[in-house]
């Protein structure tokens, strides 16, 4: 956004701030934080840290700004709970889920706080940088950010001294990035804004035991994405149930040998596969092909509980991926897939927050520092969803992003031409893979 485009919206940028601007604190921070906000969404070829800011944005100046992100002492939690107020009047709906992934902030030398060697998708590598766990909500109307913590890797953890120089709180203990996700969704919960059943991640949440039992013990649904080596049964719906003490596999005619979810997925012919269109990219409908198994998890030789494993490839059959849900038995393949494929929106969020609302483009050391200035970019972002749901009606989505989920449905004929040609089932081939209803979360456990 340049200067003549934010002068067209300059009332309601400031009735936007003035909303926020309480909770900054007295009438310097609420100064500090409305010019903090308008540099973030201007921007310019520089990066958007406190010393650009205070360049594009009059009245500012570069210490006042540094001091209102890494000094002062407003709450980032009161912030992000209004925040999500507010993103649910746009937003929220009965087919709502949330997404929960993580993003690299690459950075050099070692005094940041929770910088060090780790593997970061932004990077695709193995580097230097920081790791921030994000939460997502999305739904047809569009989708937004809504919190954000830190990960601190454990050796950061253990070493209280170099804690205490980041602006560490003592009471901060090491969490792994499901843990961090798990307290978002949890504190999302108890403040109520925003409802959705559905929780969606990559296999960083999905390979996690903890996190699985912790989603299902407070009412959510999840479609996950799990490890090809995952062990599972399949279940046989035709075979008899086990007897009471029945516990060798031998014993077990309701279920077939454990083995790998990518080894299952290789024995499932073209009936199991189905073609569905789950979102509108740039390059025109996303349609793949997916199939499901009632299966049992097997860990360390334990049956588990049954569960609905999810497979999805391209068309030509290449890059396939698995999930694991939660779900009761029946439950529709449309439904299922595009839940699965919602958890692609919060890639086009990071994109967006970091393009439009300079969430990466921070130079800041400290704890306070790098939660404040996160959660003034989500509310930038806030703020340009908000002008695209004034702009656009609330009859249209949000945002016309690469990844824009909708309700998944049978693809296009030429879609339908190529399934033949692999030998692959349509969408509607059946009553049993007509979509579903999705219900409002459940009550807090």
């Amino acid at each position: 956004m340049d200067e003549a485009e934010f002068a067209r919206l300059a009332d309601e940028f400031r009735r936007f701030a003035q909303r926020y601007g309480p909770l900054f604190g007295g009438w310097a921070a609420q100064d500090r934080g409305e010019q903090y906000l308008r540099g973030l969404l201007i921007g310019g070829a520089e990066r958007r840290n406190a010393e650009n800011v205070a360049e594009q944005v009059e009245g500012a100046t570069a210490r006042a700004l540094q001091r209102f992100l890494s000094e002062s002492s407003w709450s980032v939690e009161r912030v992000t709970e209004r925040l999500q107020a507010d993103v649910g009047a746009p937003l929220e709906s009965p087919d709502g889920v949330w997404v929960v992934d993580e993003t690299g902030f690459p950075k050099q030398g070692t005094k940041s706080v929770g910088v060090a060697r780790q593997y970061s998708g932004t990077l695709g590598k193995v580097g230097n940088c920081q790791i921030g766990v994000f939460l997502g909500y999305a739904s047809a109307h569009g989708q937004a950010l809504v919190d954000a913590r830190l990960y601190l890797p454990e050796r950061w953890v253990e070493d209280r001294a170099r804690c205490r120089a980041a602006g560490v709180p003592e009471a901060v203990a090491f969490r792994t990035k499901p843990e961090l996700a798990l307290a978002m969704l949890r504190q999302a919960r108890a403040w109520g804004h925003l409802q959705a059943r559905w929780v969606t991640g990559d296999e960083v949440y999905g390979g996690n035991p903890a996190f699985r039992a912790g989603l299902e013990a407070d009412g959510y649904w999840y479609v996950l994405e799990v490890p090809s080596p995952m062990s599972v049964s399949r279940v046989r719906p035709e075979a008899p149930p086990p007897e009471p003490l029945g516990g060798g596999w031998s014993e077990r005619s309701d279920l077939e040998p454990p083995r790998a979810m990518a080894e299952l997925a290789a024995t499932l012919g073209p009936e199991h596969w189905h073609m569905l269109e789950v979102a509108q990219g740039a390059q025109g409908p996303r349609v793949y092909a997916f199939a499901q198994q009632r299966v049992r998890e097997v860990r360390g030789g334990v049956i588990g509980a049954e569960r609905e494993a999810l497979f999805r490839r391209n068309p030509d059959g290449t890059e396939l991926r698995l999930y694991l849900a939660n779900t009761p038995p029946g439950l529709a393949l449309p439904v299922l897939g595009r839940v699965a494929a919602t958890r692609w929106t919060i890639e086009t969020g990071f994109e967006q927050a970091k393009g439009e609302a300079g969430l990466d483009e921070y130079e800041v050391r400290s704890w306070a520092g790098w939660h404040h200035h996160v959660i003034l970019a989500l509310l930038a972002g806030l703020f340009l969803l908000q002008v695209r749901w004034g702009w656009g009606g609330k009859s249209a989505p949000a945002h016309d992003s690469a990844g824009q989920p909708g309700a998944a449905r049978a693809p296009a004929a030429a879609a339908l031409d190529l399934e033949r040609s692999l030998g692959v089932a349509p969408a509607d081939a059946g009553p049993e893979r007509r979509g579903a209803s999705l219900p409002r979360q459940a009550a807090a456990a």
